[in-house]
């Protein structure tokens, strides 16, 4: 039975910090997990999500990721290292070496760009979880991976002894995580995998099912993020509303100037607070001044700094 309380309600998908030559800065990645944890910013680390840029990386370079990370903080916080790739066939490797590497559970990503069918998500899923003996975390990311998995699809997966939760991304299909409680068993778990969508994913599934928020705004507000859930959970509405209220600048402001993936203004954001995040890996780029100089307004603004 998967234990979402050993996770806890923030699970932070460190960036990858990237340095001038494009080469992956794995000296900084130990550094900004240690920094998560010393800050208190995160629950659990997860390693090579979206925000972490994997999609970039190449087989070895995320295993030696993952190894870094876990030699950094693996005894401090639980760490979830993202295995998800187009092919099966390298997302079971990958899945492999995270088992051989002591972890107990992972994230798989639709595959993104082939665009499968149902049918052939249903067996992806399947054949990676018949591969390993942990458990699997299914990442619903339709924005970027072009498929959605279906409630009826993720209720056949839920089967499968393995596979025990869903990152939901959210905002696309913001009933879905309603549809997913109500296809799946009682001890199946759901993520919301969007920073705007927090007090609605527990308003639908309550603290039983929801396991918390998988957030890339956490590297910047992960004690305001874990305060706002707690208030809900208590029964403060309203001042739980406000604070989600307060942040939704923050996380609108990281996509300014149509960048899809926030994960470099993000990076911009986590160095005004100290943390050695690097750059993003072409064809990312680094924040315009312009585009800094905002985040850093509103940052003050919403006293963040």
């Amino acid at each position: 039975m998967f234990n979402k309380e050993k996770y806890g309600k923030i699970l932070t998908p460190m960036v990858t910090p990237f340095k001038e030559d494009q080469s992956v800065d794995y000296e900084a990645a130990a550094s900004i997990a240690k920094k998560l944890v010393e800050d208190k910013m995160a629950d659990t680390i997860v390693i090579g999500g979206t925000t972490g840029e994997f999609f970039t990386m190449n087989f070895e370079e995320r295993v030696k990721l993952f190894q870094v990370v876990e030699e950094a903080v693996g005894d401090k916080i639980p760490l979830i290292p993202g295995v998800g790739a187009t092919s099966t066939k390298e997302t079971i490797e990958l899945a492999k070496k995270a088992e051989e590497l002591g972890f107990d559970a992972v994230m798989v990503v639709s595959p993104y760009y082939t665009k499968p069918n149902q049918s052939q998500l249903y067996n992806h899923f399947k054949k990676v979880a018949e591969s390993v003996n942990i458990n699997i975390m299914v990442y619903n990311i339709p924005i970027f991976a072009g498929v959605n998995v279906n409630p009826e699809t993720l209720s056949k997966l839920a089967k499968i002894e393995n596979i025990v939760a869903v990152k939901e991304e959210a905002e696309l299909y913001p009933k879905q995580m309603t549809e997913f409680i109500n296809s799946t068993p009682d001890d199946f778990i759901i993520y919301c995998g969007d920073d705007s969508m927090v007090l609605e994913a527990y308003a639908q599934g309550g603290t039983k099912r929801i396991g918390g928020i998988i957030s890339g705004a956490s590297h910047i507000i992960g004690i305001q993020l874990r305060k706002m859930i707690e208030m809900f959970n208590e029964g403060n509405v309203q001042e739980a509303a406000k604070i989600q209220q307060k942040y939704l600048p923050l996380f609108r402001i990281m996509g300014q100037n149509g960048r899809f993936n926030p994960c470099a203004l993000i990076k911009e954001a986590m160095k005004i607070m100290g943390y050695k995040a690097g750059i993003p890996r072409l064809p990312l780029t680094p924040g315009t001044e312009e585009e800094i100089e905002e985040v850093k307004r509103l940052m003050k603004e919403l006293k963040v700094i």
